[in-house]
This record gives C-alpha cells, sequence and structure tokens, in this order.
C-alpha cells in the first residue's frame, strides 16, 4: 500500500495516463531523472513511455512546471523494461522525472534557430535558480517517500560518453538493491541511453538536503570579461570554440561549430600578433560569445590554429 501525497504542490493533472496505462502501485526508493532531449511538454505516445512526472522550464520567469503523468509511487513507463528478467527496470520501486531540455554538447550553445539558456535549457549549464527549483522537487520525495537525498555512486558522464555500456551503467543485482537518485545513464538491462549527461545532480542534492555549496553557476560567478581588452575576448571565445568541438573528437569535423572556427581562422590568417597573457581556460558563457560575435568584438587582429591549445606570437 502506497502512503505520502502522490503529485506534487501545484502539478498540472491535464496529461494523467494512470487510466489508460495502469501500472504497479509501490513504496519508491529512488528516482531516475531523464532529460527530454526536446523543447517543449512531449506527448509520449499518448503516455506509452511516461514518467511519473515531467518538468517544463519556464525561463522568463525563472520557475518550473510541473506535469504530473502517473501518481509518485506507481511504476512509469521511461525505461526499457524486459519482462523476462527477475527485476524489472520501471517497477524497481523506482520513480521518474523528465527534464525537458538537452544534455547533448552539440546544443549547448544553440538548437537550430532556438537559443540555450533563452529558448530551451541546455541541463549540464542549467542556472543555479532551475537546479534549486528541481531540489525542491526531490526535497519532496524525500518528505513524502523517504527517497534517500543520496546520488548512485557511478559517475554522472557527459554525454555522448553516458551512452551505451558506459562505466555508469549499474549491473543488474546493483540496480535491484539501489536507492537514492540515478540517471537514465546508470539504468541497466536494455536502457542505452546516456541522459542527463553531467547535469548537476550532486548540486541538486546537496540544495534538496539543505546545504549550500559554492556554485559554478554563470549567474555568480565572476565576470571572465571583466579587465579583457576586445583582443583579450576574441582569443577567448576562439579558445572556447575549440574546446567546444574537442568535447567530441570523433565527430569534430562535422561539429556544429566547426564551420565557425574555420571561418575565423581563415578571416584572421594574414593578421600579425596573438594576444598574450590570457588565462589559457578562459572560458565565456554562451550568452558572452554571442555578444562577443554580436558586438564585432572579433574583428580583431587575432590569428588562431584550431589544433594549438596554446598559440605562440608571430612576428610582424
Amino acid at each position: 500500500m502506497s502512503t505520502g501525497a502522490q503529485f506534487y504542490p501545484g502539478a498540472s493533472l491535464a496529461y494523467r495516463y494512470d487510466s489508460r496505462y495502469p501500472g504497479l502501485m509501490q513504496e519508491i526508493n529512488c528516482c531516475v531523472t531523464h532529460t527530454t532531449e526536446g523543447t517543449s511538454l512531449p506527448d509520449y505516445d499518448g503516455g506509452v513511455s511516461a514518467p511519473n512526472t515531467t518538468i517544463l522550464p519556464d525561463i522568463p520567469n525563472k520557475r518550473i512546471k510541473v506535469y504530473a503523468h502517473f501518481p509518485a509511487d506507481m511504476s512509469a513507463r521511461a525505461l526499457v523494461d524486459n519482462p523476462n528478467t527477475e527485476v524489472r527496470t520501471n517497477r524497481n520501486n523506482c520513480h521518474q522525472v523528465e527534464l525537458v531540455g538537452s544534455c547533448d554538447p552539440n546544443r549547448r550553445v544553440s538548437w537550430g534557430k532556438l537559443r540555450a539558456g533563452v529558448d530551451y535549457i541546455y541541463w549540464p549549464d542549467a542556472p543555479d535558480w532551475l537546479l534549486r527549483a528541481y531540489a525542491e522537487y526531490l526535497r519532496w520525495l524525500h518528505t513524502e517517500h523517504g527517497v534517500p537525498l543520496v546520488s548512485t555512486p557511478r559517475p554522472w558522464l557527459a554525454y555522448p560518453g553516458s551512452y551505451g555500456n558506459s562505466k555508469a551503467r549499474m549491473a543488474l543485482d546493483e540496480w535491484a538493491k539501489f536507492k537514492g537518485h540515478c540517471g537514465h545513464m546508470h539504468v541497466p538491462d536494455g536502457n542505452d541511453h546516456g541522459d542527463p549527461g553531467n547535469t548537476r545532480m550532486d548540486l541538486v542534492l546537496a540544495y534538496a538536503r539543505g546545504e549550500n555549496p559554492t556554485t559554478t553557476s554563470p549567474e555568480d560567478e565572476e565576470d571572465p570579461m571583466a579587465g579583457l581588452t576586445k583582443e583579450d575576448i576574441a582569443h577567448a571565445t576562439l579558445y572556447w570554440l575549440n574546446e567546444a568541438m574537442e568535447e567530441t573528437p570523433e565527430s569534430a569535423g562535422t561539429h556544429p561549430l566547426a564551420g565557425v572556427v574555420a571561418s575565423l581562422n581563415a578571416k584572421f590568417k594574414a593578421n600579425r600578433a596573438l594576444i598574450s597573457g590570457i588565462p589559457e581556460k578562459a572560458k565565456l558563457t554562451p550568452a558572452q560569445i554571442a555578444a562577443a560575435f554580436t558586438d564585432g568584438v572579433l574583428d580583431a587582429n587575432v590569428d588562431v590554429n584550431i589544433n594549438v591549445k596554446t598559440p605562440t606570437p608571430k612576428a610582424s
């Protein structure tokens, strides 16, 4: 018999699927976090592949919209579930949450004409307000259902390294005993998805426990452009682009930013000097990169070889 509130306070019940696909009532003790790899509330094929809950970021208002699809203690349908095994994935006292957005680094800055952080969420770079909002949901799961506010000891790998049979994937007996929080990347027995990538679940769980760790949210950290010249910013921006391409080296040639980097290198090919003294690991947020292009900063006289991390100045 299930105990505790079955629906998060204020959640929309307009997209419930339990009357169409009633699941097994269970006492949940773990939660699986997914990312939808989309930008809006999915229809889950009418509920065929729905989780217990979908969380949709309301970016302009810095809040979340919560949609309940199944009661908290009812088995949902977002995992590959092999009916021929003794331990079922969807039915292993498991609660499931889909976060609308992406964990794919190819979408870190943009997704077609959409902009990360403005039109959708790239979850590994999720702003602090959103991590705290998700933490409130996990705190509710803990209060109402006793789901431990601890993470799997397995790593939260960046996508696409999290896909398939990675070191993050649990064995079936490990999954059967697991209590706490994990991602789709951790679930075994036919599940190969790599979501939610390296989303900062360490911070989410810390906030849910009432802790207030130092974050590296772009909203809170020191502006990396403070005190830099336009040439400095151009150099740092190109470095960031190179880093983004190298996150998936096997596909660097087809990375969405590859053409941008090649074009910039060609544009600056004939120029004479590189700026020295900039921290090699200088990073800009996607918004700052966009601003750099918009403001014409990249008209600076800079020459960068995308295959060299620490370029040296050229003679005049």
